[in-house]
C-alpha cells in the first residue's frame, strides 16, 4: 500500500508536464476573449462629430416636411386656389405614394449590394438633389390654371415618394453605425434633436418669408369671399421660402457623408438571397410587439399630422389668432427641441411605456383651444403640444431598434432584416396620414370651405374646430389604449443583449477582415 503512494507521486510528477501542454491553448483562446469586450466597446462607441453629423443629415427632410405640413395646405387653398375636393386628392395621392415607395424601397435597399460607401449612404446621398427639386417645383405656381391641381398632385407625389427612398435608409443606418443598443439610443437621441432644431430653423425662416403673403390688411373686404385676398407677391414668396429650403439638402449632405461611416453588413446579401422581401414583410407583421407598435403609432403619428395640418387653417379662418400663427408655430418647434433632451433622459430612467403618457398631456389643451380660441390659452397649447409631439417623434424610434433585436433572437437573422423592419413602419404611419388628411380635408369641402375667400361659413368654422379638438384627442387615446394593454415592446434582456451583441460584433469583425 506504501509502494503505490511512494509509486505515485513519479507519475504525479510526470503528471504536470503534459498539463501545461494541455493548459497552454486555452490561454490562447481565452486571450483574444479576454479583451476583446473592452476592445469592441471603444469600437461601438460613437463620437460626438459623428451623432452630430448622423443628426444633421436628416434635417433637411424634417425641415421640408413641417413646411410642407403647417403650410402646404393653406397655399394650396387660398395661393394657389385650388378646390378643397382637388386638394383632398393632392394631400391623399401624395400620401399613398409616399406609403406605396415603401415597400418598393425596402425590397431595393434589401437586395443592393454593398459599395465603398456602404450599402445604405448611396441611397441617401443620391435621393437629396431630385428630393430639393420637388420640393422647389411643389411650391412654383404655374402659369395655367386649369391643370394645377395635376400640377401639385404630380410634385407631391414625387415628393413623397423620393423622400421616403431617402428616409427608409437613413433611419435603418441606426442599426448600422453601432453594435450597441446604447450607442443606438444616444444616435437617435441626436437625430430627433437635430430634426427638430432644423425643423425650428426652417419653418421660422419659411413663415417668416411667407408672412407677408397673407397679410390682415387685405380681408378688411369681408363682403366680397372672392380669390382676391393674397398678396400679388405671394408666389415670389414662397417660390424663395421652397428655394431656401432645398438648398439645404445639399449642404446637409455634406456634413454626412464627411462625418459618418457605415459599419460593415455583411448579412445583408445572404439574407436578401435566402429570403425575399415579401416573405420578410410577412414575418414582421406577425411579430406581436411589432404590430402593437405599428397599430400604436397609426393613431397617435396621424392625430399629430392632423393637429400640424389645420392649426393655420383654424388661426385664419376660425379664430381672431392669423396675427399669432408665426408665433404659435415657432412656439410648438420650440417647445419641441428644448422638451426632446429631456424626453431621451426620462425615456432612459423610466421606461418608454412609462413616456407614452407624456403624449396624452396635449389632449385637453387642444379641446380647451377649441373651445376657447384666445391668445394667451393658444401659445399654452402650442407649448404643450411642443411637448407632446416631441414624445410621439422620438417614442417610436426609441421602441424600433429594440423590437428588431427582440425579432433577431427569436428569429436568427441578421441585421439585414431592419430595413424591412423600418420601411414597413413609415408605409403603415404614411398610410395612416394620407387616409386622415383625405377625409378630413373631404370634410371642408363638404362643410362649404371657398377658396381664398376672407371669411368662410360658420359650417366650415365648426368643422376646423372638430378636426382641432376632439379628431387629435380620439386618434391619441385609441393609440394610447393599444398601447398599454397587453406587453409591449420589451428591450432585450442583458444576457439576451449581450448575445446579440456578440453575434453583431462577429460578424462586424469578420466582414473588416
Amino acid at each position: 500500500m506504501e509502494a503505490a503512494p511512494g509509486g505515485s507521486p513519479r507519475p504525479a510528477a510526470q503528471a504536470p508536464a503534459p498539463q501545461p501542454e494541455a493548459r497552454t491553448p486555452q490561454p490562447r483562446a481565452l486571450e483574444p476573449r479576454a479583451p476583446q469586450p473592452r476592445s469592441d466597446r471603444r469600437a461601438s462607441r460613437l463620437s460626438f462629430c459623428t451623432k452630430v453629423c448622423y443628426g444633421i443629415g436628416g434635417v433637411p427632410n424634417q425641415v421640408a416636411s413641417s413646411a410642407t405640413a403647417f403650410y402646404l395646405q393653406l397655399f394650396l387653398l387660398d395661393v394657389a386656389q385650388i378646390p378643397a375636393a382637388q386638394v383632398s386628392l393632392v394631400l391623399l395621392g401624395g400620401k399613398v405614394s409616399g406609403a406605396a415607395a415603401d415597400p418598393v424601397a425596402g425590397y431595393l435597399i434589401s437586395r443592393s449590394r454593398r459599395t465603398g460607401s456602404g450599402r445604405l449612404m448611396p441611397w441617401v446621398l443620391g435621393c437629396m438633389p431630385f428630393i430639393a427639386l420637388a420640393y422647389f417645383f411643389l411650391w412654383y405656381l404655374p402659369p395655367f390654371t386649369n391643370l394645377r391641381g395635376l400640377w401639385y398632385m404630380a410634385f407631391y407625389c414625387l415628393f413623397q415618394a423620393v423622400s421616403t427612398f431617402f428616409q427608409v435608409p437613413y433611419t435603418a443606418l441606426t442599426m448600422l453605425l453601432t453594435p450597441s443598443p446604447r450607442e443606438r439610443d444616444s444616435a437617435t437621441a441626436y437625430r430627433m434633436t437635430l430634426e427638430m432644431a432644423g425643423t425650428l430653423l426652417g419653418a421660422a425662416a419659411h413663415g417668416l418669408i411667407v408672412a407677408g403673403a397673407h397679410g390682415p390688411h387685405r380681408c378688411e373686404d369681408a363682403e366680397s369671399p372672392g380669390p382676391g385676398a393674397v398678396s400679388p407677391n405671394a408666389t415670389c414668396l414662397y417660390s424663395i421660402a421652397a428655394a431656401v429650403v432645398a438648398v439645404t439638402y445639399p449642404v446637409c449632405g455634406g456634413f454626412l457623408c464627411l462625418g459618418v461611416k457605415e459599419r460593415p453588413d455583411p448579412s445583408a446579401p445572404a439574407s436578401s438571397r435566402g429570403m425575399s422581401f415579401l416573405a420578410g414583410l410577412g414575418l414582421t407583421v406577425r411579430h406581436p410587439p411589432y404590430l402593437k407598435l405599428v397599430i400604436c403609432f397609426l393613431f397617435i403619428s396621424a392625430a399629430v399630422q392632423v393637429e400640424q395640418s389645420y392649426l393655420v387653417l383654424f388661426c385664419t379662418h376660425a379664430s381672431e389668432l392669423h396675427d399669432h400663427v408665426q408665433s404659435l408655430v415657432l412656439t410648438i418647434l420650440v417647445s419641441a427641441v428644448l422638451s426632446t433632451p429631456l424626453w431621451e433622459w426620462f425615456l432612459q430612467r423610466f421606461g418608454k411605456k412609462v413616456s407614452a403618457f407624456g403624449i396624452i398631456v396635449m389632449v385637453p389643451f387642444v379641446i380647451l383651444l377649441a373651445a376657447v380660441p384666445m391668445a394667451p390659452v393658444a401659445y399654452v397649447v402650442a407649448f404643450v403640444s411642443g411637448v407632446s409631439i416631441a414624445v410621439s417623434l422620438l417614442l417610436p424610434w426609441s421602441m424600433l431598434p429594440d423590437v428588431v433585436d427582440d425579432f433577431q433572437l427569436q428569429h436568427q437573422h441578421g441585421p439585414g432584416i431592419e430595413t424591412i423592419f423600418y420601411s414597413s413602419y413609415v408605409f403603415f404611419t404614411k398610410l395612416s396620414g394620407a387616409g386622415a388628411l383625405g377625409i378630413s380635408t373631404l370634410s371642408l369641402e363638404f362643410a362649404g370651405y371657398k377658396a381664398g375667400a376672407c371669411q368662410q361659413a360658420e359650417q366650415v368654422v365648426v368643422t376646423l374646430k372638430v378636426l382641432i379638438g376632439a379628431v387629435p384627442t380620439c386618434m391619441i387615446l385609441t393609440g394610447l389604449c393599444i398601447l398599454m394593454v397587453g406587453p409591449g415592446p420589451k428591450v432585450p434582456s442583458q444576457d439576451a443583449a449581450r448575445q446579440l451583441s456578440l453575434r453583431r460584433r462577429t460578424s462586424y469583425s469578420l466582414a473588416a477582415s
